[in-house]
This record gives structure tokens, C-alpha cells and sequence, in this order.
């Protein structure tokens, strides 16, 4: 199971169901690891481990129970962090067994999948004064779930040398060695603590990046695009260049990987960008722009519906989105940007579309009642918008 854009690595795990994720970190998983670390150690205070890790488990939300699972093993672990590193290395999973592991039960063989989260914050928090331990350990958890979030600690403390490692995995024959490479850097990683130094100059992952901008797994190279599309924040002038140069003799995937990695600079209508993606300033009418629900009401859908045609004597390929401009809490609006269609539109034709937008409860956003808008979009460029009313 992998979620777009999400911060941990799931690919390793075979659990489908819709099960909330703080519900991973369970008292099976806390016994398993209180298991495993007591095998590699017999002084390793088994029980006391498991009833400070799983103490009132069911009232904590993920990052809290995993960050309790944390201060457990700073408690019961050994005070040199070379023993209690050993005693984390020789509780771990066979990497072979660690991709058929189900994250929500325990595994005879070893710790993997949401076991190492916890394990990974550790490392990153007192691991500092040992460097080279702590580098085998993000690489030996990274193979089992992922470190990207401990190896932040290093990225903000030790960059130039962090950085060296992290050139060398570049070309590690595992996958999931060389995703941390581009996942761990990420400027913007969501749920982690920023990389300001690399917000400010993205500059020394681009070397990182360009290594792994051809690798042969995907989901290595979805990583880079998610890499690419956090600086494009920052430095979207930068992205649009880098765009460019990639995209001369690319492959299929580097093109995809390129339009991932711009799909922030191309909601925005980023000129530089569009243009090097091939898609100019529109030459397009819009006849038509009708709002078929002028009054929605919370829970059902705006559908709206318009009619372009083509002013060009050429082809050309088309890029058409929407913006829902949201009612605020003090009157004011806050648009967002939804991808709806790309196409070619020949010269002379017209394009018809309508579209349901779902105005219903999310947990990214609070509605509000009144007055409310919808964009259209095209290239980047606003042709037109039409209001409605939102009721509650």
C-alpha cells in the first residue's frame, strides 16, 4: 500500500484495510519489539520496556505513541549507544522477510515496518556523537520501513558529511537505500521538521537527484519528483531550468518524473514552466461558463459546465484546471487549484465539459457559508470565473 506523497514508506507492507495509522503502533507491536530486543540481550528489562511503551496507549494519536515508544528505549536501552545500536541491529528482521512483514502483528523472525519508526527517531536523537554506527543503522531500518525522518537530525547537524553518505548510496544496489537518499533530503517533508539551509539553497541535492533522476524503480523516482516539486516551492525558476534540461532525450519515466515534479509550478501557472512543458500561452474563446447549481448545499456537489474554442491555426495542447475560491471565516477567499483535463484542441474546435465538484467535509479544510467562486483555468492563464452560493 503506498500513499501519494506520504512520508513513511508503506510499500513494504501488506495490510489493505482502511485502518487509522496510529492504530499500527498497538501493544502487539510494542511486545514484539520488547521480544526482539531481550533475544539480542538477555539484560534488556523486557517488561518494564513494554509498560512504559504501551502506557495508555488508546488515548494517543500516532506521532505521540510513537514518540513514547521512543522515550521507552531511551529508558531501557543501554546508556552506550554502540550497545543499544548493536541490540537494534540484531533485533531487526531478515531484509528478505522484511517485505512480506504485516505492520499490524508481530514478526517471529524480527522488527520491521512501523516497529522501526520509533527505532529511527531514536538514532536521530542520541545518535549524533556516533556517526558511522548511526549511518549503518538509518540504512539497515530504511530497508525494513524508512529512516527518513531520523537521518533529518544529521542532514541539520553534520550536512557536508551526511551528504557524502547519502552520494554514496546513490548507487546501492536497494531500492529503499536509495529512496532515503531523495525522501530524507526533501526541503518540505510533510509530518517532519524542514531543512531550512536546503529551503534557502536547494544547490547541494541537485547532484543527489541528477543520480537518481533515471533509477530503475519507480517509486525511487517518484521520490525525486516529490524532492523536485518541495525546492519548486522556494525556486521555481530553478525547477523550470532543471525541467528543461531533463527533459531533452528523456524516457517516458523521466517525463513523467519531470511533470510530477512540476505539478506545484503548473497549478500555479508558472509561465517558465508551462513553456517548457510545451504548453504556450492559450489561444482559446470561452463561450461559455455556466454554474448549473447556483445555490449548493453542504454535503452535495457544484457542477458547472463551458465551452472552449480554439483561435489558433495550430494545435495545441491545453492544460485546463479550476479554482474553487473558498469562502473565509472573515469574509474574505482563499482559492484552491483542482487538475480537470489536458488535451489537444485542434484549430477551430470546440471543447464541451462538465464537471461535479463535491463540496462535503474534509479534514484539510472549514467551510463556510456565502458566497463562493469557481476559475477557469487554462495554461496557467484565468480566462473567467462565475460565483455561487454555498448554504450550511
Amino acid at each position: 500500500m503506498v500513499f501519494e506523497d506520504t512520508p513513511l514508506d508503506l510499500g513494504k507492507t501488506k495490510h489493505c484495510m482502511p485502518e487509522p495509522f496510529k492504530n499500527f503502533f498497538n501493544k502487539s507491536i510494542i511486545k514484539s519489539m520488547g521480544d526482539h530486543f531481550s533475544r539480542a540481550s538477555s539484560e534488556f528489562d523486557r517488561a518494564g520496556f513494554i509498560k512504559a511503551a504501551a502506557k495508555n496507549l488508546e488515548a494517543l494519536e500516532l506521532k505521540e505513541r510513537s514518540a513514547q515508544i521512543t522515550e521507552a528505549l531511551k529508558t531501557f536501552m543501554p546508556n552506550d549507544f554502540e550497545k543499544a545500536g548493536a541490540i537494534m541491529l540484531a533485533s531487526l528482521a531478515p531484509e528478505d522477510d522484511a517485505v512480506n512483514f504485516n505492520g499490524s502483528e508481530a514478526n517471529v523472525k524480527g522488527l520491521a515496518s512501523w516497529a522501526i519508526m520509533p527505532m529511527v527517531d531514536y538514532v536521530g536523537l542520541y545518535g549524533l556523537k556516533h556517526f558511522d554506527l548511526s549511518m549503518t543503522l538509518f540504512k539497515e531500518l530504511t530497508k525494513r520501513s524508512s529512516s527518513e525522518f531520523g537521518i533529518r537530525f544529521f542532514l541539520l547537524k553534520e550536512p557536508k558529511r551526511t551528504l557524502s553518505v547519502l552520494k554514496k548510496w546513490t548507487h546501492d544496489p536497494n531500492c529503499d537505500v536509495r529512496r532515503l537518499v531523495s525522501e530524507g533530503s526533501r526541503p518540505r517533508l510533510p509530518w517532519a521538521m524542514q531543512l531550512p539551509a536546503f529551503i534557502e539553497n536547494p544547490s547541494p541535492l541537485l547532484p543527489l537527484l541528477e543520480a537518481l533522476k533515471d533509477d530503475p524503480e519507480e517509486y525511487v523516482r517518484r521520490s525525486v519528483a516529490n524532492n523536485l516539486n518541495d525546492i519548486a516551492k522556494d525556486h521555481p525558476d530553478l525547477i523550470a531550468q532543471l525541467a528543461g534540461r531533463w527533459l531533452k532525450n528523456a524516457s517516458k519515466n523521466r517525463e513523467r518524473l519531470v511533470r510530477h515534479a512540476c505539478r506545484t509550478l503548473i497549478k500555479q501557472g508558472h509561465v517558465k514552466t508551462l513553456k517548457t512543458l510545451g504548453y504556450d500561452a492559450p489561444k482559446i474563446k470561452l463561450e461559455n461558463l455556466k454554474i448549473l447549481t447556483p445555490r449548493v448545499t453542504f454535503g452535495d456537489a457544484l457542477q458547472f459546465e463551458l465551452s472552449l474554442t480554439s483561435t489558433s491555426k495550430k494545435t495545441q495542447p491545453l492544460i485546463i484546471d479550476y479554482a474553487i475560491h473558498h469562502r473565509k471565516a472573515n469574509g474574505g477567499a482563499s482559492p484552491k487549484v483542482f487538475k480537470w483535463k489536458t488535451i489537444t484542441l485542434t484549430p477551430d474546435a470546440t471543447l464541451n465539459a462538465k464537471k461535479k465538484h463535491p463540496m462535503r467535509k474534509i479534514t484539510t479544510r472549514v467551510y463556510y457559508p456565502g458566497t463562493h467562486k469557481v476559475e477557469i483555468l487554462v495554461n496557467g492563464v484565468s480566462l473567467r470565473s462565475e460565483t455561487f452560493e454555498l448554504a450550511i
